[in-house]
C-alpha cells in the first residue's frame, strides 16, 4: 500500500509537469475510483468516462492541488461532484449496482438461497436509486468504502455534521425499506 507522502510527492511532481509521476497516480487509484463512480451512476461506461473526465480535470488542476487532503480524497471529491453532477442531469434508467453478496462455495449455495439473494440486492439496489444522489454518494463512499466523516465531508462538499445527518437519514431509509428482508 502506497504512503500519503508518495502520493503528495507524485502530485507535486506531477503538478509541475512530469507525466509518468501522473500516469502512477492515475494506475495506483483508477479502480477504486471507478468502482465508486460505478456504484455511484450504475452504469460502467458512465463511471469509466466520469473516472476519465475527472483525471483530465485533474491534471489541469494539479498546480491547483495544495496537499490540504490526501490526493486520493481530492480525486474523491472530483470524481463525486463529476458523477453527482451526472446524475442531477438526467434521472437514473436504470438500477444502481448493489455491492454483491460474497461467495458462497458452490457446495453451500442452494437455489432457494441464491435466488433469495438475488432478489435482495434487485430491492436494494432500487431502494438504493431511489435515494437523492447526494444522499446516495454519502452512504456508498460510507458503507461501501469505508470512508471516515471527515473524508466524505471533503469529497461531497459540505459539513461533516451534515454527512452524518445524511447517512442516518439513509441508514433509517433502508431499514423501513428493507424491512421485509430482516
Amino acid at each position: 500500500m502506497p504512503v500519503p507522502d508518495d502520493d503528495a510527492l507524485l502530485a507535486v511532481r506531477a503538478g509541475e509537469g512530469d507525466e509518468s509521476a501522473f500516469e502512477v497516480l492515475v494506475r495506483r487509484h483508477s479502480p477504486v475510483l471507478l468502482q465508486l463512480a460505478h456504484r455511484l451512476l450504475g452504469d460502467r461506461a458512465d463511471a469509466e468516462d466520469a473516472v476519465q473526465e475527472s483525471f483530465v480535470s485533474a491534471w489541469r488542476r494539479l498546480p491547483e492541488f495544495r496537499g490540504d487532503s490526501a490526493f486520493l480524497t481530492w480525486m474523491y471529491r472530483i470524481v463525486t461532484n463529476r458523477c453527482l453532477n451526472q446524475l442531477r442531469s438526467r434521472r437514473p434508467s436504470t438500477d444502481l449496482d448493489a455491492v454483491p453478496e460474497p461467495a458462497a462455495p458452490e457446495h453451500e449455495v442452494s437455489p432457494v438461497r441464491a435466488a433469495e439473494a438475488a432478489v435482495a440486492l434487485r430491492e436494494l439496489s432500487g431502494v438504493l436509486s431511489r435515494l437523492p444522489p447526494d444522499q446516495r454518494a454519502c452512504w456508498v463512499l460510507r458503507e461501501l468504502h469505508g470512508l471516515p466523516y471527515e473524508d466524505i465531508a471533503k469529497a461531497v462538499g459540505i459539513s461533516h455534521s451534515a454527512v452524518r445527518g445524511r447517512i442516518f437519514r439513509v441508514r433509517r431509509y433502508l431499514t423501513e425499506a428493507m424491512g421485509a428482508w430482516r
